[in-house]
């Protein structure tokens, strides 16, 4: 049975940088559609190769010069990571050839091994993007709608809640999306298994994947929380170090992200701890155990869970750009705080996540603080919520349903 494409936000810049960069990377955490979006819009131009199996590897190790001589562009090398040394040799063809755009196409899905390599190599000569998971626009078929901040606000009509989590609960990944009839849970499972084995072992040489594990359930019960390793480190019986090495595997794989807090010289204290959200909310579910909707949006994981969602949609709408969106959150040592602040470069954007499907005025509290603080640099915000209204909560406050995000 044929899996329906489904259009994705990354498609323009992704086209423009093929057509301004003789190479193009992109990068993004393993089966979020990299190697579908290249061979979608530049396969009938492009030959494809997969750097994965071990015997086109060996070719490539072996006789790098022959390989690329076998493999003129417009090529698609999918997984470089298998093959970095070619890098080099790709920027010999490029710099003979310099004015030539979209030679080469490069998928990776481990992005700072990766990323170290192409700026050795392709310094200046690389457009590097990346694709995560499907946002909510994408699934319903609307990739290149705004953000709220960026349109006129119309009204549409939201999902129903259970809908909603339904949703959450089986995440963002396409051949789900693709699939409805796909056992979630399943696939869900079966990912995490395939990232341990093959990622988790080529960057890190992690000896007991058991623990390894308990790790990534222990992470996921703190998704949305100032993120304190030492304790966690105790909490699983490891080193500190080690719990380092790890988030670091996580976040260099596209798995996680952490949310730094935004500093602004307001006179008050910042908390300096960083926070840790997984960048899927299916993969999110997964390792908390929650496999039924009801207990997800009634449990003790809704309020990280939904956070989870609202920032992925923010951090997909923003990468259409094809920069790293600059997402913070903000918390002073009063208790002041508000789940994220979107810099936009122009202005500061407070965003509140909240699981209620019925807004107050009350959920504005954190908003207004943060405005009242910093003036001028910021712009009017948003609570994000679950239900289906949107109405004004305070001066500069919005209350937004979460299918209009």
């Amino acid at each position: 049975m044929a899996t329906r494409y489904i259009r994705r936000t990354l498609e323009p810049v992704l086209r423009r940088a093929a057509r301004e960069f003789p190479v193009v990377v992109l990068t993004g955490p393993r089966q979020a559609g990299k190697t579908t979006l290249l061979t979608r819009l530049f396969g009938r131009r492009a030959r494809y190769v997969s750097l994965e199996s071990p015997d086109v590897r060996a070719a490539a190790a072996a006789d790098p010069r022959g390989f690329l001589e076998l493999y003129p562009p417009p090529v698609i090398l999918d997984e470089i990571q298998y093959a970095p040394d070619l890098l080099p040799y790709v920027k010999e063809r490029v710099d003979a050839r310099r004015a030539d755009a979209g030679q080469y196409l490069l998928t990776g899905s481990q992005n700072l091994l990766l990323m170290a390599q192409i700026t050795e190599s392709l310094a200046g000569r690389a457009a590097t993007l990346r694709l995560l998971p499907l946002s909510g626009r994408e699934i319903a078929g609307q990739p290149d709608r705004p953000l709220p901040w960026e349109r006129t606000l119309t009204a549409r009509r939201p999902p129903a809640l259970r809908a909603l989590w339904q949703q959450l609960l089986r995440g963002g990944y396409p051949e789900l999306a693709a699939q409805p009839k796909r056992e979630a849970a399943l696939w869900h499972g079966s990912y995490i298994q395939t990232y341990l084995e093959r990622d988790v072992r080529v960057l890190r040489q992690v000896g007991d994947l058991t623990l390894f594990q308990a790790f990534l359930r222990a992470l996921a019960a703190r998704s949305g929380q100032l993120l304190n390793l030492t304790d966690l480190a105790r909490d699983l019986g490891a080193a500190v170090n080690t719990a380092k090495a790890w988030l670091s595997v996580l976040e260099a794989t596209h798995q996680v992200r952490i949310l730094r807090p935004y500093f602004a010289n307001v006179g008050k204290r910042l908390v300096k701890t960083p926070k840790v959200y997984f960048t899927d909310t299916g993969i999110l579910c997964f390792l908390a155990g929650l496999r039924d909707a009801t207990h997800a949006a009634s449990g003790p994981m809704a309020g990280p869970i939904f956070e989870t969602a609202v920032l992925a949609e923010l951090v997909k709408g923003l990468g259409r750009r094809g920069r790293d969106p600059e997402v913070y959150f903000w918390r002073t040592a009063t208790g002041a705080e508000v789940d994220f602040v979107v810099d936009t470069g122009s202005a500061l954007i407070p965003i509140e996540a909240k699981t209620s499907a019925t807004p107050r005025p009350a959920m504005a509290a954190g908003i207004a603080a943060f405005r009242e603080l910093l003036g001028d640099k910021a712009a009017p915000g948003y609570v994000v919520h679950a239900g289906d209204v949107r109405l004004p909560l305070a001066p500069g406050v919005t209350a937004l349903p979460f299918a209009e995000l």
